[in-house]
């Protein structure tokens, strides 16, 4: 009789994280942030107001809040695992609406759709990626910084095809960018829905845990700005570039520095991410983050630009990793859904304000200079913000 063949070795973290990963790289490097590259074409192409661009975004937005705030109940009720898979479904069936029709209110519907299906995604994945790195707890912080670079490999890989399909088939081509955005999502998830992750995905018989909001305020209002002050950048670069003379090379060029810059974040900032200093490590990201995104606004030139691009999406990517971090070193692990859910509510809610505000701006004075200006500031004070961010003391 043949003995049972040996259990197989459990995979490595690190492979599991990175699997992971491919949940914010569909939902949000392609989800959200590709739309930044079809824009110029779609406004042109459909006759939209940069106030009606900026609602795509909003509307989107408002989607991954809410997708944020039933994010604890979702959870709960089906598991960790199920969540991150039929969210990024979600985002993969929102891509191939968006390449459906012109039609206002079915992109409109899409996009709510994106934002619903990767916000369950990100903080389903992201408490995933948390529960497999405190396997290593030595190595955690650099663990989970794997997982948020995720939305680099989504910004790296639409940058280098939109920008060249737009340019092959020329105006009004925006509908196949969406088709080539919808393919190379379906090929990222594919792993993804293949892969069981081997560890308890479930919470419900964890003790219940709260998470208050007062002793963390200023830290969510930090975040916030953070939220509200990136997506102008993201949203309105592309056409930024475009409109000081940049090609499709160029725009191309722009976008994929800011996905490359990802894969350098673990590296970069392993040793902030692990200061246990209340808001300090985020503030001090953050600061950075500010810094790439006022540099345009000394100038147009490809060098300037080349660094803005690295100098904002290496910080970028960090951010959402240093408030992950934040709550796990402040908070019991049955506290981190409800944790993060709220980081994820607080960005929410100033992405969801952001776009369609700076979009309104921008109508208005006539120059996307001054969108810039406001990214730059409101990334400015929600770094001021989070460095008065104390350690919590947590009661025995």
């Amino acid at each position: 009789m043949n003995a049972p063949a040996p259990p197989s070795p459990p995979a490595h973290p690190a492979r599991l994280i990175l699997i992971l990963s491919l949940t914010p790289t569909v939902g949000l490097g392609i989800g959200r942030f590709a739309y930044s590259l079809v824009l110029p074409d779609m406004r042109d192409s459909l006759g939209w107001s940069y106030s009606a661009a900026g609602f795509m975004n909003t509307i989107n937005a408002a989607g991954y809040l809410a997708g944020a705030l039933m994010a604890s109940r979702l959870i709960r009720r089906y598991g960790l695992s199920a969540a991150v898979r039929w969210g990024t479904l979600a985002c993969v069936v929102s891509l191939a609406l968006c390449a459906l029709s012109g039609d206002f209110f079915v992109l409109s519907f899409a996009r709510l759709l994106a934002g619903l299906g990767a916000a369950a995604g990100f903080v389903a994945g992201g408490t995933l990626a948390t529960k497999i790195a405190q396997s290593r707890p030595a190595h955690a912080n650099f663990l989970l910084s794997l997982f948020y670079a995720g939305p680099g490999l989504g910004i790296l890989a639409s940058g280098l095809i939109a920008p060249f399909v737009l340019n092959a088939f020329g105006p009004g081509s925006w509908w196949i960018v969406w088709w080539a955005m919808t393919g190379l999502a379906i090929a990222m998830t594919v792993p993804l829905m293949l892969t069981p992750v081997d560890v308890n995905d479930s919470l419900a018989d964890a003790a219940p845990a709260e998470f208050a909001v007062l002793p963390v305020l200023i830290y969510l209002a930090g975040y916030f700005l953070f939220g509200a002050g990136y997506i102008a950048y993201m949203t309105f670069m592309i056409a930024y570039v475009r409109d000081a003379g940049g090609g499709a090379a160029a725009q191309s060029g722009f976008w994929s520095l800011i996905g490359v810059s990802a894969f350098v974040t673990p590296w970069v900032w392993r040793r902030v991410l692990a200061l246990d200093r209340g808001g300090l490590s985020t503030a001090i990201i953050l600061g950075v983050n500010a810094l790439g995104a006022s540099l345009p606004l000394f100038g147009h030139s490809p060098l300037l630009l080349a660094i803005s691009a690295l100098v904002f999406g290496v910080a970028f990517f960090a951010v959402v990793g240093s408030t992950t971090a934040f709550v796990r070193l402040n908070y019991p692990p049955s506290a981190w859904p409800k944790g993060i859910a709220a980081m994820t509510i607080a960005f929410g809610i100033g992405q969801t304000l952001g776009p369609i505000a700076v979009g309104a701006v921008t109508d208005a004075m006539g120059s996307l200079s001054y969108a810039l200006n406001v990214s730059a500031a409101m990334l400015a004070a929600g770094a001021m913000a989070a460095a008065f961010q104390g350690k919590l003391v947590q009661k025995p």
